[in-house]
């Protein structure tokens, strides 16, 4: 915006509004750091450097482990204090650049004036505020007149009819450099980004958990990326190299890298599609993917996987087309073709590079080359909100997000957040169009995963900033200008022409278009806008500008405040560390429970260095940080049958449970005392096992017959007689105790949150076979351990888990993917077969089958039953047990409902036609001896003698 008057405007004043301007903007950019740093410290100001949750301590613990032995020990670090007895390589299975950088800032920027620990609790704060700088970069990059001169509308007209859109833009305030309204946008995008809940849940102190740091990294990406395709910038392309840079550092940090490179990936097709391929783009492209994919491959967790992962694929297809495009770019100058030959050429080229490829992946594929999707990222793509894998589904965070999910994290922003993407789509660019792209992603997969609303964070803050930034700068320019009777111009800047069409632009000049361009296509409607123009412009207009200006200020005032007021609400139930909680007693006093730090300080003062303890996953990562002892698994989770045995042991019989234990461990942790505690928890951990050892809950894949059976808590028969349930409730439940020749009490937290139990008869020979009997590699540092021949026979009733994507391995389990997703989308008909197979289960123990004696139905009854076809759950269940030769199942079913036995299906078939069909002999039987007729006909007129000829 440039001012204009009569009299010319005032050297002294125009400089002093300068100053008072920039001042502004420094002091907002201040204030929302300020406030960004200080609403993620409040778990440390209340609990001290305290770090929080469960990953973080393995992150913590490795992060000493780099500091006292450096990188070339980390790189070889196989450590055999996890995952017993195999142990786990943590060098090469680690993404570890916040270990880095914590080692660095510690090193180097604080010394000796911060701990380690402290180190570690601060970064997710010193991070959460860079990436709010980040955030308003990446507004004003969206923002600047450069990059807001065109419309998505016009530039897909363009691009159907073949012409490359060069944008225009106009002028506006540039003081000091910067520019209005480009830097209100950012402004307002910093200060969504530094309250909004979507990014504090990561960012919190305390939380030092790989997302705190790769945010930072993603953001840096997503900005030197839009950087590089800044419009009437020759050189800008080197930003791509940058970007590079900066998508190593993500990748170092977080396996969510792929969605990253993915993104740009998306993002650099769409160009192709809209027409924008020019040099500077693909210059850009292939620097940032070259740059990027030499880097990322430097990091051992990650290796080749760039040219070898399904998940990365599509980012260097869109590399190689690239190179295609700019290949036949360079033959159409050089021989100067037409459009025709010019599509003909790319044609040509296009399916001799694709026949090159197929014949490449079709000679890959059966060598295994390519790597699977994994069960996380199938997750995303499924209709469903299950993977197939328990292990997976049992992550509350791996659950599909709702509508309450996006306004609890994102609040106000869901409103603004549109209206900015609005703006942007008016307002269009090459660099802008990243943010409708990252829009539409970032929605999709955080739909489909609530742990990814982490995601839409940064991009719904700069479309909230954008929105919020030009309505702000409106109404003050309003303010500021038209109230003194001042006019507001806009000068347009001359467009710079394109490096393709420089060379017709300076030398052939045509007097006329013969076709219109995309502006005026839109001609009427730049008619009615500039219309409204001049009505605004006289006095009455002015005046409903005004008024309008104050409504939306106050508006955006109040809307602001409250959203300030919950994220600092919401920020200290999010600052909660988890491990020490608040808690009130009955006569309201406060008090903090620090049971489960206290139990860990008790393992690592009260037993053997050399003491194994036997916890759910969950914890293993907080036994080992903290007490320091060896654990049976934990939450890198890499080995689903090593989680299954563990799940057996807790979710199996006292006896069984005992058996697995004594070879594993000397200790059992258990974490009671109600909410999410491990018999909470408990039906997960059996159906884990059971995905695994299939004899654990015979015949019901998603192990119903485990769990309560009301809501007062009361538990199965197979819960009931657990090892978990055991150790739970020793003298704390009616009846329950532990055999004190298995077990020994020894800790039992203050406020019974945590209990521990001495295993007695362990078996020594087990723990000294493992120890002797680890086999390294010719490096002499990879040396994984092996199960003790003590667990031997229970062993051999695994079967590994075939997950869906696991095709390069020849494996598959079609019948437990399609029986276990049948339970979960019918939970009322697992329930009620598992209830079945319990109720038999504890009515035959020690007996052998009774003579099968059913009840007696009236002819009547029979009847109204035999004459009703319909299809429900009852004759799905039914179908299944006659076709699955269920014997004693249906036995029981019938002597206690004899009238399922009449049941018939929508088609007119029921059990006797089902017994037929699969050639049952002993449920025909069974049947006749009921009653039940063989020769009525279905719907088709087919008896179930007539199916069994056919």
């Amino acid at each position: 915006m440039t001012k204009k008057s009569s009299s010319g405007s005032d050297t002294t004043t125009e400089l002093l509004f300068k100053l008072v301007w920039l001042g502004a903007i420094v002091y907002g950019v201040g204030f929302f750091l300020y406030y960004a740093y200080e609403i993620r410290l409040q778990a440390i100001k209340e609990f001290g450097p305290v770090i929080h949750e469960f990953d973080p301590y393995f992150n913590w613990r490795a992060t000493q482990y780099l500091y006292d032995n450096g990188a070339k020990k980390f790189f070889t670090w196989f450590d055999h204090m996890v995952w017993y007895p195999l142990g786990r390589p943590v060098g090469t299975t680690i993404y570890p650049g916040m270990q880095f950088t914590a080692v660095f800032i510690k090193r180097y920027i604080v010394g000796n004036n911060m701990s380690l620990n402290d180190v570690c609790c601060y970064i997710p704060a010193w991070f959460g505020t860079i990436a709010t700088f980040l955030v308003g970069c990446i507004a004003y990059e969206a923002s600047l007149p450069t990059n807001t001169g065109g419309n998505i509308f016009g530039t897909l007209l363009d691009a159907l009819r073949g012409k490359y859109t060069t944008f225009e833009s106009k002028s506006s305030a540039r003081i000091f450099g910067l520019h209005s309204p480009a830097v209100e946008c950012a402004i307002f995008a910093m200060g969504f980004m530094s309250v909004v809940p979507a990014h504090l849940m990561r960012s919190v102190g305390g939380g030092y958990d790989n997302e705190s740091v790769a945010v930072t990294a993603m953001t840096l990406t997503f900005f030197l990326w839009m950087r590089s395709l800044r419009n009437q910038d020759k050189y800008s392309y080197l930003f791509g190299l940058l970007a590079g840079v900066a998508y190593f550092n993500m990748v170092a940090a977080w396996g969510g890298y792929i969605f990253v490179l993915n993104l740009i990936g998306a993002h650099a097709a769409f160009l192709v599609l809209l027409g924008r391929f020019t040099e500077k783009i693909y210059l850009s492209y292939t620097l940032f993917y070259v740059v990027g994919t030499s880097l990322a491959i430097q990091v051992p967790v990650v290796g080749w996987s760039p040219l070898k992962s399904l998940e990365q694929m599509a980012p260097c297809a869109v590399f190689l087309g690239y190179q295609v495009l700019q290949y036949c770019e360079i033959q159409r100058k050089k021989q100067k073709m037409s459009r025709m030959e010019a599509w003909k050429f790319r044609v040509k080229v296009f399916v001799g590079t694709l026949a090159a490829v197929t014949f490449l992946v079709v000679l890959l594929t059966p060598k295994s080359y390519f790597g699977p999707i994994s069960s996380r990222v199938r997750g995303l793509f499924l209709p469903h909100t299950k993977t197939g894998n328990p292990l997976v589904d049992s992550v509350a965070e791996h659950q599909a997000a709702s509508n309450q999910a996006y306004w609890q994290y994102l609040h106000i922003l869901c409103l603004f957040a549109p209206m900015g993407l609005l703006m942007v789509l008016f307002r269009f660019s090459d660099s802008a169009g990243f943010l409708l792209v990252y829009a539409m992603a970032a929605y999709f997969f955080s739909h489909k995963m609530v742990r990814l609303i982490l995601l839409t964070a940064p991009i719904a803050s700069v479309l909230a900033g954008i929105a919020v930034g030009r309505i702000v700068a409106w109404s003050v320019t309003l303010f500021l200008f038209e109230a003194n009777g001042d006019e507001v111009a806009e000068e347009p800047i001359e467009p710079k022409a394109s490096d393709d069409n420089k060379a017709k632009s300076d030398g052939k000049k045509k007097k006329k278009e013969k076709k219109q361009s995309s502006n005026e296509v839109f001609s009427g409607v730049t008619a009615i806008r500039d219309a409204f123009a001049v009505a605004s412009k006289s006095p009455e207009g002015k005046v409903v500008k005004i008024i309008a200006a104050i409504i939306m200020l106050v508006s955006l005032y109040k809307q602001a405040s409250s959203f300030t007021n919950y994220s600092w609400m919401l920020s200290r139930s999010l600052s909660n560390p988890s491990i020490i909680l608040k808690g009130q007693t009955h006569d309201g006093t406060v008090i903090t429970v620090d049971d489960y730090r206290e139990a860990y300080w008790w393992l690592r003062d009260n037993t053997p260095k050399d003491a194994r303890i036997m916890a759910w996953w969950d914890y293993g990562y907080q036994i080992t940080g903290i007490a320091n002892r060896t654990t049976i698994a934990d939450g890198n989770t890499w080995n689903h049958e090593h989680i299954a045995l563990l799940g057996k042991a807790l979710t199996g019989s006292v006896e069984e449970g005992y058996q697995i234990a004594r070879h594993l461990a000397d200790y059992v942790l258990i974490w009671a005392g109600g909410g999410g505690d491990d018999l909470a928890k408990s039906p997960h951990l059996a159906r884990i096992a059971n995905s695994v050892y299939r004899d654990h809950c015979p015949g019901d894949v998603t192990c119903r017959a485990f769990g309560f059976v009301d809501q007062q808590g009361t538990p199965s028969k197979m819960m009931e007689k657990s090892f978990l349930y055991a150790l739970h409730g020793h003298r704390l439940k009616p009846g329950v105790l532990v055999d004190p020749e298995k077990f020994e009490p020894v800790y039992r937290s203050k406020y019974g949150k945590v209990r521990i139990y001495k295993i007695l008869g362990v078996s020594r020979s087990s723990k000294k076979w493992v120890e002797e009997n680890r086999e390294c590699d010719a490096g002499g540092w990879f040396c994984p351990g092996k199960y003790p021949p003590g667990l031997k026979k229970i062993l051999e009733k695994k079967k590994d888990f075939a997950q869906l994507e696991d095709f390069n391995r020849g494996v598959s389990d079609e019948q437990y993917q399609k029986e276990y997703f049948e339970n979960l989308n019918n939970p009322a008909l697992a329930k009620k077969r598992a209830e079945m197979m319990q109720k038999e289960t504890a009515g035959n123990e020690g007996a052998e089958r009774k003579e099968f004696k059913p009840k007696t139905l009236s002819d009547d009854e029979k009847i109204e039953i035999y004459s009703t076809w319909e299809d429900t759950e009852a004759t799905t269940l039914m179908w299944r047990l006659v076709t699955s030769n269920a014997i004693t199942e249906l036995q029981s079913w019938l002597e206690k409902d004899p009238g399922a036995a009449w049941m018939r299906s929508a088609d007119g078939r029921g059990p006797m036609w089902w017994a037929f069909e699969s050639k049952n002999q002993d449920v025909v039987t069974m049947l006749m001896k009921m009653g039940v007729p063989h020769n009525d006909k279905d719907k088709l007129g087919l008896s179930p003698v007539d199916i069994l000829k056919e």
